[in-house]
């Protein structure tokens, strides 16, 4: 192997290593350097500090270039990445650059993906649900998938362990279908949310409206503010990084909670390829990686790996660390690795105006909105004919600005007067819903073609099928009778399948899936190979299914008991 650093072993070994620094990887570190152990966290993209890193997060409006309108030579750069509504001219950092990092793709499939330090904790939409009984059950319940080798139980109290510490604000509503926590004070809804709510729950029994259950400090408690982070200000501009703090992300509460030990190690621009084996010992040893900016081959050695580089990055590292023991990929015995990918599908529902309430405006800009939870195929009820799983709603009501007046023709007084006062109220409610596990949506090494760092071109592909495609036209009827029911009008329905392909919800999935049987599964029920066990993997990989609601805080939960479960078993000298 050219270009092996020299050091030493003995200053290249820690107790345990973490691949990735998003919202898993900061997890791992966090936990592991809690426990005791020295860790070294590597990211492949650059660094980037808290605070000093976000340059477009106090932009006012007239402080951006060209307006906010995005030059051609930078979306030719990000022909992937311009198509996430987060990326904006004054955020381009937070994005890869993709024909840096190229992919290949059988069918569309949209890998929206940062390159600094934090990962996506940095841009991630904070909606934080958890998953309920019925959600670690379903695989079992209707044939599709393998059973999860966990159930609730399993994870209440590591849910109620990680939203403490991040801070998740919400309501208590009772539903066994989304279990409730102890919430830091919720976000308040506006008035024709509150309006839209109350019809619902007056006509439907199985439908509720609540507002959105979201990662961001309303009331820091003392832990919180220890970490140097402040209440959220309401300024909805998330996706630009946040100054003070109010936002769970990597940067601002698990990596300095980590650093806070003295025993976390962090090395950026460290582009892992691979997992070193030692088939002597059945065991993994280290891992190796490529210096993005000298090119130069690295290895670093420990007894414990956690791989958070993501679903589809976990994907890579594990199908290229081959040997004689493994020729298909670390701990490939079952071939499960990189199939089974899965992505939420969303951008359907339904859109409607209101007429009343023309005499009441809202002040700040909540970052956040609605939530209806799950209510299809609930266990006990009425079944659907069309399809299995479910889908819950996300959207919210609003007021038109002076910006709706943009292309119109005129000017003068009437202009004016039209823009200064409010527009009417409207309502937008999207499904975000379920996809079934396909060992033929997958994710693949073309060896044929190599990216600019001599690795093997990843290829994805991917699509949703027809239990998703008869799902949305059940997410369409279901939004617009919601929003008919309400006193809107002109409502129109939406499906913006062609537009919202797999990747573009940046909910990956299933690539590296738990399970009870290793001849069907990577991994088993505390998230660790079956055949390398001091191999843990709790990034979005790991899922058997996806359920209906935004992954991350369950991505926590599985991180936070996996470390302590690592960590029992390596005093016990198991690994």
């Amino acid at each position: 192997m050219p270009n092996i650093n020299g050091k030493a072993q003995q200053d290249r070994t820690y107790d345990a290593i973490v691949v990735g620094s998003g919202i898993s990887g900061g997890w791992a570190a966090k936990e592991l350097t809690e426990k005791g152990l020295n860790v070294l966290m590597l990211e492949r993209g650059r660094n980037m500090e808290h605070v000093k890193g976000y340059t477009g997060a106090l932009n006012n409006p007239w402080d951006v270039k060209n307006r906010g309108m995005i030059p051609k030579e930078i979306l030719d750069q990000h022909p992937v990445q311009k198509d996430c509504y987060a990326f904006q001219i004054d955020n381009q950092d937070f994005w890869v650059n993709d024909i840096q990092n190229p992919y290949q793709q059988d069918k569309p499939f949209n890998w929206f993906r940062g390159d600094h330090l934090g990962g996506r904790s940095l841009t991630w939409g904070k909606q934080s649900y958890r998953w309920s009984e019925m959600d670690f059950e379903s695989n079992a319940r209707d044939g599709h998938g393998v059973d999860w080798p966990i159930r609730y139980k399993d994870l209440e109290k590591w849910y109620d362990y990680v939203e403490t510490f991040a801070g998740i604000s919400g309501s208590k509503e009772g539903l066994a279908q989304l279990p409730d926590s102890k919430y830091l004070p919720a976000m308040e809804m506006n008035c024709l949310e509150r309006h839209t709510s109350a019809t619902i729950k007056k006509n439907w029994n199985d439908r509720r409206m609540i507002i959105g259950r979201v990662a961001h400090l309303t009331e820091p408690k003392e832990q919180h503010l220890k970490l140097g982070r402040g209440k959220c200000q309401h300024r909805n501009r998330c996706h630009w990084g946040c100054p003070y703090g109010a936002y769970f992300s990597s940067l601002s509460a698990t990596i300095p909670a980590a650093m806070a030990t003295g025993r976390l190690t962090v090395r950026t621009d460290a582009n892992v390829s691979e997992v070193i084996y030692d088939e002597k010992t059945q065991r993994a040893t280290g891992v190796r990686f490529i210096d993005r900016n000298s090119k130069q081959t690295e290895e670093y050695f420990a007894k414990i790996i956690f791989l958070n580089a993501s679903t589809i990055g976990t994907s890579f590292v594990l199908l290229n660390s081959k040997s004689s023991r493994f020729p298909n990929g670390l701990g490939n015995d079952s071939g499960v690795i990189g199939h089974y990918l899965m992505d939420h599908h969303f951008g359907v529902g339904a859109f409607g105006v209101h007429d009343d309430f023309g005499d009441q405006y809202w002040s700040g800009r909540r970052p956040n909105g609605i939530y209806v939870p799950r209510f299809r195929n609930l266990p006990g009820k009425k079944q659907e004919n069309d399809y299995v799983r479910g889908f819950g709603f996300q959207g919210g009501a609003d007021r038109g600005g002076w910006g709706r007046v943009n292309g119109k023709p005129g000017f003068g007084a009437a202009m004016k007067k039209e823009m200064h006062d409010p527009g009417q109220w409207s309502f937008w409610l999207g499904g975000w819903a379920e996809h079934l596990p396909h060992f033929d949506n997958k994710v693949t090494l073309d060896t044929s073609k190599t990216d600019p760092w001599g690795l093997p071109l990843l290829h994805i592909d991917c699509e949703f099928k027809d239990n998703e495609k008869a799902m949305r036209k059940d997410i369409m009827k279901c939004a617009a009778e919601m929003l008919e029911a309400a006193g809107h009008k002109n409502i129109s329905q939406f499906d913006d399948l062609e537009t919202t392909p797999p990747g573009h919800c940046i909910h990956e999935m299933g690539t590296c899936r738990m399970g009870k049987d290793p001849k069907t599964s990577a991994l088993n029920g505390n998230n660790q190979m079956w055949n390398v066990p001091n191999v843990f993997v709790t990034d979005g990989s790991c899922m058997a299914s996806t359920a209906c609601q935004n992954p991350s805080l369950t991505y926590m939960a599985l991180t936070a008991r996996a470390a302590d479960i690592a960590v029992q078993q390596l005093k016990r000298g198991e690994l």
